[in-house]
This record gives structure tokens, sequence and C-alpha cells, in this order.
């Protein structure tokens, strides 16, 4: 029986070893499953998202690399939630297409951004786990897709609109159930499980199995990579201990503010505060305070 090898996680990875163009094979073969194209990865941009600061150390890590099409491929994982996430990825591409817009070049030579986002939890309520966005314009009457002309497809040197525009993927790792039914699902088995079953034949999956395992790496960069993991667990345990101080919090608000609410209600009605009192297990003090209140 082949026996599973434990791999570095894909964000370390991008971190520390697929910036190398020794190891641009492995993103090209995640990003040809995904965009269903064979991608040539020319080189890695730097920009002030890429900065190792210590601030976005555990929220974002970014990749941003040129493809040979010249366009500008972003890869963003996020393990916390935010819920403005969707905003901040038009952001990020809106950003990244300014930064590469030559001056006084023409509108034509704006730069196509693909954002490529895997995220360790739930976006939306959407019940898949791979999302794609793109822009397409349709008629409001006739109900027909607004294509290009012949001119602005030789100008372009695109088919579609909506290739001139930047697209969006949303992967939704904790949504996948584990079971690959092609090449694609065997790369988001692998950024789920930081595991490569022995029959897996996707793109760049054999040399991340090479290249990616945590006992190849340095001493150093093996202690490195634990600390990095322990400060992982750490940041999902603080959430959420903060999510659920939170929830529990406001859920002990709102039951005392519909205790207020009855026995102003009831008081209303001349209710006795005594019998009030024994409906909402609120002090007669409190009682006469609520009631007083509502006067004043």
């Amino acid at each position: 029986m082949n026996k599973k090898r434990k791999l570095i996680t894909f964000d370390w990875a991008i971190k520390r070893l697929l910036r190398s163009k020794a190891n641009f094979c492995i993103l090209e073969g995640f990003l040809s499953e995904l965009l269903k194209e064979d991608i040539i990865i020319l080189d890695v941009l730097e920009s002030e998202s890429n900065k190792d600061d210590r601030a976005d150390k555990f929220n974002r890590v970014d990749l941003k690399v040129r493809n040979s099409k010249q366009e500008i491929v972003i890869v963003e994982i996020q393990y916390d939630r935010e819920y403005d996430y969707l905003q901040r990825i038009f952001y990020g591409v809106s950003k990244a297409a300014m930064e590469h817009m030559e001056e006084n070049k023409p509108y034509a030579c704006i730069t196509k951004v693909i954002s490529i986002n895997i995220l360790y939890f739930d976006l939306g309520s959407g019940s898949d786990y791979i999302y794609k966005g793109t822009t397409r314009f349709i008629g409001l009457h006739n109900h027909d897709l607004l294509e290009l002309n012949e001119k602005q497809k030789q100008l372009f040197q695109k088919d579609s609109i909506e290739s001139l525009y930047p697209e969006y993927y949303l992967i939704k790792i904790n949504r996948f159930n584990d079971i690959a039914k092609d090449t694609l699902d065997e790369w988001i088995y692998f950024l789920k499980n930081e595991e490569i079953k022995p029959d897996f034949t996707a793109k760049g999956l054999k040399e991340a199995e090479e290249k990616l395992s945590i006992m190849k790496l340095p001493e150093d960069e093996q202690k490195a990579y634990e600390h990095y993991k322990d400060d992982l667990h750490y940041q999902a345990s603080m959430f959420e201990s903060s999510f659920g101080d939170g929830y529990n919090e406001g859920k002990t608000e709102g039951i005392n503010e519909a205790k207020k609410n009855i026995a102003l209600n009831l008081a209303n009605e001349g209710t006795t505060i005594e019998i009030i009192a024994k409906v909402t297990s609120l002090s007669e003090s409190e009682i006469k305070q609520i009631v007083q209140k509502a006067s004043e």
C-alpha cells in the first residue's frame, strides 16, 4: 500500500518556494488545471501587497505573476473570515491593473488581471466550491450578448468582451467533499489536505510532491514552517474564541432587551410590578427604572 506523503501548505510554498523559476512548473500546473489552458509563467511581479510585513503575515498571502499572454495572475490564500472580502478582491484587481498600466499608452493596453482566491472559510451562501466571475453585457430588451466587432477583435486580439475584463475565481476549500472527480479536484484535494494520492495525474502535482515534501526542507526551514503552522492554529483559535464570546454576549444582551420590552408592555397594561417580576425574572427596582425611563 502506498503511503501518502505529508506536504507543506500551498501558502507557505508561495511565500518561500514558488517564487523561484525552478519551481514555476508547480504553479503553472495548478493554473493550467483551473483556467483550462496551458499556462506559462514569465516572472513574479512585486507590489506593495507582496511585502512580507508582520501585519499581513497570517491574514493574506499574495503571489502575482505574469503569464506568456502578458496577463497578470494574482493568487491569494485567505484563512480568516472577512465579510467584505468580495470588495477587497475587486480593489486588489483594480490596483494591479493600474500598477501595470504604462503611462501615455491607450486604454487598449490595459492589462487583463485574473484573481484566484483560495478561501478556507465559507464566503456567501452558495453550495459549490469553485465559482468564476466575469463581466458580460446583456441587452435589457432583446437579452442578446454584446460582442466585439471584427476591428475590435483585431485590436484587442480577443474573441469576446468578457475576455478583456478581469476574471475572478473563488475556491471555497472547506466545501470540497474530498472526492476528486477530475484533475482540478485533485489540486483542490491537495490544497485542503496537504496530501497527493498516488493515482493523481493533474499537471504540477508530481513536481509538488517532489519539491514540497516537509522532510526535504532544510532543518531551519522545517522549524520555521512548524512555527508558522502553530501560529495559524493560534490565529484560528483566537477567531473562534472571539466569535463565540461576541455571539454569547450579543445573545445575552438580546434576551435582556426582550425582557425589558415585555416588562414595559405589561406595565402599560396595568400589570402589577410583582407579577411582572415573576414573568420576566427582573427585580422590582429594575422594572421601576424601565417604566420611569420610558415616561421621561
